[in-house]
Parts: structure tokens; C-alpha cells; sequence
């Protein structure tokens, strides 16, 4: 039988009722010493009752709040760099190219600034040329994907004898943000229902999820041949911008690196890929009630079911969409005009294409 936790007033009652039991011939009207007496247990018993409430489901990690999820996290969760539990924000890295008009020495710890508040320092000691463009390593002071720039921004140098007052980005990538309560919890449901088991399926995506930036991934046995792992995974949140969630190159290596370490010896050939975009283009007609907010919040839930449902090699059905559309809110009726689309082989991981109405 589910329990219920009582309310104020039930709870109340059952203390009444229990000092009147108590005390036979004892009567609780007005404000007399007992009935006050019992009213202010009663408020207490309701605290309890409401901690132990909330208790509950901060003992589980479906339900629990970031503070409790956080030390599920901690007990079932190791990560790639060796830390326990929720992926902490990385810093972004790469080089700068600064020129001056004399031999100079940057030492290491000099500063640059972006427009953007993000501030940058130097982490090796380079010698410059004059009048020749140098490669300067360079890293963010604060984590997050803020510090990832484009190659050709330009950042202001701290004034520095000689040396030109802006240098220019050749590439600065690698900031993470902390991992959100979402793919946190996610991760931990992972790990209770898929235990490890010595390089299973299911071992391959956990491994994977230990990376920074990694937030979905997905292993396909033997399909390169017999005795091969094919891993493919997701950077939705760190590459979001720059390649819609898709991992690069380098998201590559990286992936592949720790699962060396980690995968068995014994498997004959192991590849790390990254999706192929497949854009599914939708047509809505007759949508009611069909204004830009709708259709703001229409594409915005029909992602959310992508990134849920979505994977390589997926088909997606006409009515994971339809049921999409019609959670939306301000949605009253609407026709899709849209067939059950296959993908042509595992390496093609669907996504929202262009949305149009009529």
C-alpha cells in the first residue's frame, strides 16, 4: 500500500483524537490547555513527517535533489581524469600568435584579455622574434565553454615592453561547463543498471560518458567485422554551437585515448567515430494555435525528443513527433505531413532538419 504523508490538518486530528483517548472524558474545545497542547504537537509531528517526506526521495537517485544526486554521484561514478562524481568544468587551451618588434622573452603567467570578460594566461615561457609572428601557448583562467574562441579573435596583451598590445587566436577549445543534474543522474542510472562487466556493450557507452564533454554515446559489437567495436557519441553541450553537438577531431582522440586504456586487449579492432548528420524535415499544416511562440516551442520540444530518442541508426517514427507536437504547449490540433524515416546504416544519427508550415 502506497503511503501518504498526512496533512497539517489530518495530522491534527490524529493527535486529537489520541489524547482524547488517552484521557477518557477529556474534552478538546475552544482553546483550553489540551487542545493547544495537542495542536502544537501535531505541527511538529507534520514537520517530521514532511522531512521524512523529502527524505524519501533524496534516498534515491532518480528523485534526488543536486546535493543528495551529488553524492550518489560520488559513490557510484569514476571519471576520466581519475575524479569521483559530477564532471567538474575544464579549462579551454590552445595557442595565441603574438608578434613584437624585439627579441622578447613571454614569460609564463602574463595575461590577454577577450572583450568578453574571459581572461587568458601564458603557460610556457616562448622566446619571440622580431617582427615574426609567434605561437604562444595560452589557457583560460576560468572554466567553461566561454573560454573557447574562434581562430582570428583578437585578445588585448597586457602591456609588455616591445611586444604588440593584441595577439590573435589560432585556436583556444577544451572549456567544459560542470556536468548539468540531467546527464549527471543520467550517468548514475547508467552505472546501477548496466554494472560493468569486463568490456561489454554497455561498458563501452560508460567508459565513453567518462570524458569531459561527452553527454551520449553509443557502442555497435561487430559491425565492422567479427572481433570489432564500433563507439560513435555526442558533445551536445561543449560543440553545440560550433557543430551542432557533433564531436571533432580532436573530441575523437581523446575518446579513443582513454578507451585504450580501459577496453580489453583482446578485441581485434575498435573504432571511435563521430555520427553523420541525417536532417529530418518536417512539414506541419493547420496548426492551431500557430503563432512564433508556438512554433518556437514546437521546435524546442521536438528536440528534446530528438536528443532523447534519437541515436545512430535510429528510424523515427511519425508518432514520437506527432506526440512532441501535441505536448506543446498552446498546441490545440494539428496535421504532419511525415512518413517513418530509416536511416541508411548506423553511422547517420538523425536530427531536426527545417521545420515548415502551411
Amino acid at each position: 500500500m502506497p503511503w501518504n504523508t498526512p496533512t497539517l490538518r489530518q495530522t491534527r486530528e490524529m493527535v486529537r483524537d489520541e489524547v482524547t483517548a488517552a484521557l477518557s472524558g477529556a474534552i478538546l474545545l475552544g482553546n483550553n490547555v489540551l487542545r493547544v497542547m495537542s495542536d502544537a504537537m501535531a505541527g511538529l509531528c507534520h514537520l517530521v513527517l514532511r522531512y521524512i517526506d523529502w527524505l524519501s526521495k533524496q534516498l534515491m537517485p532518480d528523485t534526488a535533489e543536486t546535493e543528495w544526486l551529488d553524492r550518489h554521484a560520488d559513490i557510484w561514478l569514476v571519471n576520466a581524469d581519475g575524479s569521483i562524481g559530477r564532471k567538474v568544468a575544464t579549462l579551454s587551451t590552445g595557442t595565441v600568435e603574438m608578434t613584437a618588434v624585439e627579441v622578447t622573452v613571454i614569460p609564463i603567467g602574463h595575461q590577454m584579455s577577450y572583450i568578453g570578460g574571459q581572461v587568458y594566461e601564458v603557460v610556457a615561457q616562448t622566446t619571440m622574434e622580431a617582427n615574426e609572428p609567434t605561437p604562444v601557448p595560452v589557457r583560460a583562467l576560468d572554466p567553461g565553454v566561454a573560454g573557447n574562441l574562434p581562430p582570428g579573435t583578437e585578445l588585448s596583451i597586457d602591456p609588455l615592453p616591445d611586444v604588440s598590445s593584441s595577439a590573435v587566436v589560432i585556436e583556444l577549445r577544451g572549456g567544459t561547463e560542470t556536468e548539468n543534474d540531467i546527464d549527471l543522474r543520467a550517468r548514475v542510472l547508467e552505472r546501477i543498471q548496466q554494472p560493468p562487466m569486463g568490456g561489454d556493450q554497455e561498458d563501452y557507452v560508460h567508459w565513453a560518458l567518462m570524458v569531459p564533454g561527452v553527454t551520449r554515446a553509443w557502442c555497435y559489437p561487430l559491425e565492422m567485422g567479427i572481433g570489432t567495436v564500433t563507439v560513435r557519441f555526442m558533445m551536445d553541450e561543449l560543440r553545440a554551437e560550433e557543430n551542432d553537438g557533433f564531436p571533432l577531431q580532436e573530441d575523437i582522440n581523446a575518446v579513443t585515448d582513454f578507451l585504450n586504456h580501459h577496453r580489453p586487449v583482446t578485441v581485434k579492432d575498435f573504432f571511435v567515430v563521430a555520427p553523420i548528420r541525417f536532417p529530418i524535415n518536417l512539414k506541419i499544416i493547420n496548426l492551431t494555435i500557430d503563432d512564433t511562440a508556438t512554433r518556437a516551442a514546437i521546435e524546442e520540444s521536438i528536440k528534446e525528443m530528438f536528443y532523447i530518442r534519437a541515436k545512430p541508426g535510429q528510424e523515427i517514427y511519425r508518432s514520437w513527433i506527432s506526440e512532441a507536437i501535441s505536448l506543446t504547449v498552446n498546441v490545440d490540433h494539428f496535421d504532419l505531413e511525415y512518413e517513418n524515416t530509416e536511416m541508411p546504416s548506423n553511422g547517420y544519427m538523425p536530427i531536426v532538419g527545417t521545420i515548415s508550415y502551411g
